[in-house]
Formats: C-alpha cells, structure tokens, sequence
C-alpha cells in the first residue's frame, strides 16, 4: 500500500518513519520548506520527498493520506485526494494503530498546553509508564516506531487534529473549555468549531471517562445531544460553584474533588482531595480550573491523591503561558504568546493587578475584539499593536482608547514593540504580551514570538 504524507514537521515525519516501518511505500511532500531537521530525519530512513510543491501524478496514487493538521480541507491537493475518495486521516489516528497504550487526551480552546504538561508531570510522578505527545512535545508516531512501550500516552488534542481522528478512542477524555477560536478554519461558524472539539468524545465507551467543565457555554448542552444519539461515555463535571453533579469545584477558599464510592472507573472508589487554593503553584481562577481537570482525569487514571496534591503545589508552569521574564525599570514583563485567540487574552487580563501595557496582534482569525473592552478599560494604561498589518486592531480599539485615554502604540517587528512598551510603561505596570491572534506574519510560530520577546524584554536597561 501507499500513502502520502502531507506536510514534513513533527507530525507528518513521524508518521511517515511509523509507515515505513508498518511496510507502506511512503512520499512525503510539503509545499513549503522542509526544515533541516526533518529533511536530515527522511534522508537518514531513505523516504521518498519533495518540499516547495505538490506533484499530483505522486499524489493522487495513495491508498491512505496522513495529513498534517496546518493543512486546510480547503488546500487545492486535499480537495482533489477526497474528490478521488483517498481517506485522509491524521497522525494520530495513524498512529494509534500501532499501540495498545491507553490514551488520556485534552482539548479546550484554552488552557490546554497547561493541563497537559501537569497532567504528564503528575503521571510521571506518580510512577506511571508514560508518554507525552500530541500538539506537544515528540511525534506520537515517532514515538512508536521508535519502540516506546508506554502504558499511557497523555495528548493534547487541538480541533485541527480531531478533525482528523475516526476510530481514535480515548479512554479518559478532557474539554477544558469551547469560546469562538480559528473560526476561519470553520466557515466563520460557532456551530463548525463546537462539534469539532465535541469530537473528543466519539467512540468512547461506557468504561471510558469524559471530564469537562460543565459551566461551559456550549460543553453540557453539546454532550446532552450526544448521550440522547446514544453516546455512553461516563460524564465527569466540574464546575466553579459546588453542585450535585460536580466532581469537582472551588469552595471556601478550597479546591475540592470528590470521585464518590461506587463510582468505578480506573481509581479506587471513595477518593477525595481537597486542599486550599493558595497551594497550588499556578496562579489565576483559569489555572484552578486546570488543576481541578488535571487532578480529576489522573485521578480516575489511578494516580494516588497525595502524589497529585503534591505536584499541584510544584508544578512549574509553562513556557509562554502567563510567564513572568523580570523586571526592568521597575516594570514587569510576562510572556503570554501562547494567548492565540480573545478567551485567553482576557484570561490573562484578568489575573493582572496593576496598570497594564497590552501587547496585541499578529494574524487575525476572525477575532470579535469587542469582548475586550471592558478589561481594557478598567486594566490597560496602552495598547501596543504587533503585526504585519494592524488595521483592524486600529478600528478595534483606537476610539476607545481615545475617548479613555489609553495610549496606542503601532509596531511590525519585536524589537520596535518591547522599546515602545517600555517608553510607554511606569514604574509599577505590567508589560503583558497577550496577542490574541495566530503568530504567522512576523514569527515561525507562538514559541518563536515568545522567545524574541524575552531577549528583548532581557536586553533592556536594569
């Protein structure tokens, strides 16, 4: 048999040295240019490739195509691949094939890179044989063709990757969260983005767990439609006030989680924990979330509740994700580039305590700013925009600002942005990068722009 993998990154060459050695004749092509690292890895396995085009005649031959989750329904290639009716799936459903590993999967619109990393870290600590993988860390098809035997694989699961995912089950599930992301993905369509990360559900059993956060404009009503269409998943709720359908929830200053007796899932029946809110390491009422969903699925998982109360009070947080870099000046900088979309943005708003200079912008998918405006104006001293182009932050925010005195800063590279954040800061404010949009007219990605951001923010005057 051949396939075709589409796009030459983390994800497409793992599945593509999985596929080799699975006995497919494997092409790999990538309209764009293949990194060094990735061109060296398809060199060393003498796999088939092509970078800065899509030759069809290569192509359209495939039995199977592995997608990269980047790549658009819309790219001109995948459509004419499903007018030929090739099944396109992604990686991870490719590579699931290939292990009997349980998969402990998380998706949301936010907060998943961070629930993801404690749910690993607390897997890990609590001497779980485990794997990290997904839209984080190494490929899970590399992974397996490198002969990783883990008992448990832990995913981050972006909408673009369930896409993608038919037969794929996980056996504990988490939706942190559903608010309007990547809408141009979606046909500008609430509705579209909605079912996609409800997708996480599909083909879980009645043995299998789906925790999620039943407070959540759209989660409760979403999973009501699919236990009425026969769903049986064992729904796991947490909310931010006690209910009687919660597991989980904040009360009294305390973070409580309740897995009753006769509640059997993969954790003995009867476990508690409940421990004061001013323990856990990562601050902020989002990240008390986090912790109640990270906690909770490691739980069920068969994590013991001490070792999980333990890594809640030291888990260290996450590159991009409401880093604090240093002062400067008296001003202080927090690195936020993972704030891709308006949710987060005002996550991080929120958890700030002093004037704020707000860095925004980048490449816009279909952003509604207006969701800002009270924050900003209670919150920011100025508004720093950082793009290619930033006309619509300008008819977004410039009146506003106007008419509340907030001073506005227009830039186009990192460089210019942290020297006119740091014109337009006191003594005292918090430079907060937070750009609400997608990293790709300036950067190579979110890390990238984060990275910059804290050598530049690190090469200002003490």
């Amino acid at each position: 048999m051949k396939i075709v993998i589409l796009g030459a990154a983390e994800s497409g060459v793992g599945a593509a040295i999985l596929a080799q050695q699975k006995g497919y004749e494997v092409f790999v092509s990538d309209m764009g240019t293949i990194k060094e690292k990735y061109a060296t890895m398809l060199d060393e396995h003498h796999i088939a490739y092509e970078s800065g085009q899509h030759t069809a005649e290569r192509i359209l031959d495939a039995d199977e195509c592995v997608k990269s989750p980047g790549i658009p329904d819309t790219a001109p290639m995948v459509a004419a691949l499903r007018e030929k009716g090739v099944p396109i799936l992604g990686e991870l459903e490719f590579a699931a094939r290939y292990t009997d590993a349980q998969f402990l999967c998380i998706t949301g619109s936010n907060g998943k890179t961070t629930t993801t990393s404690l749910i690993y870290y607390i897997m890990q600590r609590a001497g779980f044989n485990v794997g990290l993988g997904g839209n984080i860390g190494k490929s899970l098809a590399l992974q397996i063709a490198e002969g990783e035997q883990r008992d448990w694989y832990v995913l981050e699961v972006s909408s673009f990757q369930l896409d993608t995912m038919y037969d794929f089950r996980a056996d504990i599930s988490v939706l942190l969260n559903i608010t309007p992301d990547h809408l141009d993905r979606y046909e500008f369509c609430m509705q579209n983005y909605v079912d996609s990360k409800m997708r996480i559900i599909q083909n879980q059993t009645a043995q299998d767990a789906f925790v999620f956060w039943a407070d959540d404009q759209y989660a409760s009503a979403e999973l009501a439609k699919r236990q009425e269409a026969g769903n049986p998943v064992k729904p796991i709720a947490f909310t931010d006030e006690p209910s009687k359908d919660s597991f989980g929830c904040m009360k009294d200053g305390m973070m409580c989680i309740d897995v009753p007796e006769g509640y059997t899932l993969r954790a003995a029946d009867g476990i508690q924990l409940h421990m004061p809110l001013e323990e856990l390491s990562i601050p902020g009422k989002h990240n008390v979330r986090n912790c109640i969903a990270a906690a909770t699925a490691t739980i069920l998982a068969g994590a013991d509740a001490e070792v999980v109360r333990q890594c809640l009070r030291d888990f260290p947080g996450v590159e991009h994700r409401l880093e604090r870099v240093c002062d400067r000046s008296g001003v202080h900088y927090i690195n936020d580039s993972k704030a891709t979309n308006v949710d987060a943005c005002q996550v991080a708003l929120e958890a700030q305590t002093t004037p704020v200079v707000l860095i925004v912008g980048g490449t816009d998918k279909g952003n509604d700013y207006s969701t800002l405006y009270d924050l900003v104006r209670q919150k920011c001293r100025a508004i720093v925009y950082l793009g290619a182009d930033n006309k619509k932050l300008h008819d977004s925010f410039d009146q506003l600002a106007a008419e509340f005195g907030i001073a506005i800063g227009d830039t186009h590279s990192m460089e210019d942005c942290v020297r006119v954040c740091s014109e337009l800061a006191h003594e005292g404010d918090t430079v907060l990068l937070s750009p609400c949009c997608a990293s790709f007219d300036l950067f190579q990605n979110m890390g990238h722009r984060g990275r910059l951001f804290k050598e530049f923010v690190r090469a200002l005057p003490e």
